[in-house]
């Protein structure tokens, strides 16, 4: 029975970027020589490297307990309010064990982290909490998904729209990494700012996912690499499938497949066609580049969010050998859902992640050269789908916390303006970035009896990620910021509350 070309290129594996992992997003080839033609709007493609790293905290990290008032001022959200609200129940870290951190944009008060952004047990490193007092560590606090600014009394009396399904898990993640709370989208805003700003040229695709399909990294015309974690050698993510091992059978199908390839890509009539032969060849041409390559210097702990971020690091320390000078990376970990059990639970997450996060710092610091600083040129920074009830569900070693919405988010970097917190006021000009830890507070969406602590964001997912953008050099004319983040405009230009990055 005589194969058709297109039962022979079934059988052959394929070579899509990932190599499956590419296949997945089959339906943007056609757009592919569009985006072969584009080159780097902001300076042509011959600016210093910079790279965007996403950890997502997926399940809605508690951000009540990652950064804590640590003074006892009245004026403000203080550690007798936060203890007051927490403690009867079990869910109230201990003063002494809270990491000391300053504020100076708080008029100088102090607040704490989590005790496992330190050193631990057993850990690799010593955590990012060091990283806050050298400054290379900030947090913007109370983020959170909006369609526009918005006040309590507002949100009680409906006056101002929601951001559809609030406090649901799969709508809230949707919007955190589209960036748009109005409607629903098919598109990410890391996507959207690799369509805008993708070069011709590299061997792969601006943006990359260790953590499988993910819409952050959906665009319209971007093509997303997505890889496993650093359990697989790089000479390994991008082998075509079904040549493995080197015989006479495979040498000829692996002929056969090339001669099919030049021929789609020299003499086919479809675009289609022709497309998805380049996207193969480019894959190709990138395995090969990854079949010599270094790993890693600094010792990255092995949980899953370390894994995915040692992949991310062999990436960045090929980029010169794939011509990429912009690179986005995402990268998650899951278990935050904490309704039970959240002591013992978000602790050793947060432990994972401050270790993970601290190799990567480290070997960055490794890979940096006297004309490079890559621990510069690099930034990480977090979402997550909400934040957690300040109220408790439960008590005792069961104690947990249910869906809220404002939340803190953590950026780490040579380019941040760290050792501080950014963020906005309320709507009115009241209030300080953080939010005042009082149950049916001016903060709380909840009114009633039994108000149970959900912050109303002061700082919308939008601010907070457009500015990352910017520093990655996303052009600030007005057709691209509405394309990328069309509710921007609804919300005020807040510099120097949001000025958490360098220039």
């Amino acid at each position: 029975m005589k194969n058709s070309r297109r039962d022979f290129l079934k059988k052959s594996g394929g070579c899509a970027l990932g190599m499956a992992s590419l296949a997945t997003q089959m339906h943007h080839l056609g757009t592919i020589s569009a985006l072969a033609q584009r080159t780097l709007e902001t300076d042509g493609g011959t600016s210093p490297y910079k790279a965007l790293v996403c950890l997502y905290w997926a399940g809605g990290c508690d951000g009540n307990n990652l950064i804590i008032p640590n003074h006892d001022d009245a004026a403000v959200s203080n550690y007798t309010a936060y203890s007051n609200a927490r403690a009867t129940q079990g869910l109230a870290i201990p003063q002494a064990n809270l990491l000391p951190i300053a504020a100076p944009r708080m008029s100088g008060l102090t607040y704490g982290l989590h005790p496992n952004f330190g050193t631990v047990a057993g850990g690799v490193n010593g955590g990012i909490h060091s990283l806050w007092a050298t400054g290379q560590l900030a947090a913007v606090v109370n983020v959170g998904t909006l369609v526009r600014p918005m006040l309590r009394s507002e949100f009680l009396g409906n006056a101002v729209q929601r951001p559809y399904q609030l406090f649901s898990h799969s709508d809230q993640v949707s919007q955190s990494q589209s960036a748009n709370s109005a409607t629903p989208t098919f598109t990410g805003w890391g996507g959207r700012v690799s369509d805008r700003m993708a070069a011709a040229g590299p061997l792969i695709p601006m943006i990359t996912s260790i953590n499988g399909a993910q819409l952050f990294t959906n665009g319209q015309v971007t093509l997303p690499l997505a890889i496993a974690d650093s359990n697989t050698p790089l000479a390994q993510v991008l082998r075509p499938l079904g040549y493995e091992v080197s015989n006479q059978t495979n040498n000829s199908r692996l002929a056969a497949f090339n001669a099919i390839r030049t021929d789609d890509i020299a003499a086919s009539s479809s675009n289609y066609i022709k497309a998805a032969a380049g996207v193969t060849q480019a894959a190709m041409d990138a395995n090969a580049l990854f079949q010599v390559s270094q790993d890693t210097t600094a010792p990255f702990p092995n949980t899953g969010i370390g894994r995915q971020l040692r992949q991310v690091a062999r990436l960045i320390k090929k980029r010169n050998d794939l011509g990429v000078t912009r690179q986005i990376f995402y990268v998650q970990i899951g278990g935050f859902d904490t309704h039970s059990n959240q002591v013992a639970g978000q602790g050793n997450l947060i432990t994972q992640v401050s270790q993970a996060m601290r190799s990567f710092w480290d070997e960055l610091g490794a890979q940096s050269t006297a004309q490079e600083n890559m621990q510069e040129a690099v930034t990480t920074f977090t979402l997550s789908d909400f934040n957690r009830t300040l109220n408790p569900a439960g008590t005792g070693a069961a104690v947990g916390s249910d869906h809220a919405w404002g939340n803190h988010m953590l950026v780490m970097g040579g380019s941040v303006n760290g050792g501080d917190f950014y963020g906005s006021r309320r709507k009115d000009g009241t209030g300080s970035y953080f939010p005042t830890l009082t149950q049916g507070g001016p903060d709380d969406t909840d009114g009633g009896t039994a108000p149970r602590g959900r912050w109303i964001p002061t700082t919308s997912t939008d601010q907070y990620v457009a500015r990352l953008a910017k520093w990655f050099g996303l052009p600030q004319d007005a057709t691209t910021l509405e394309t990328v983040f069309p509710n921007l405009d609804n919300f005020p230009t807040t510099h120097e509350a949001l000025n958490f990055m360098q220039p």
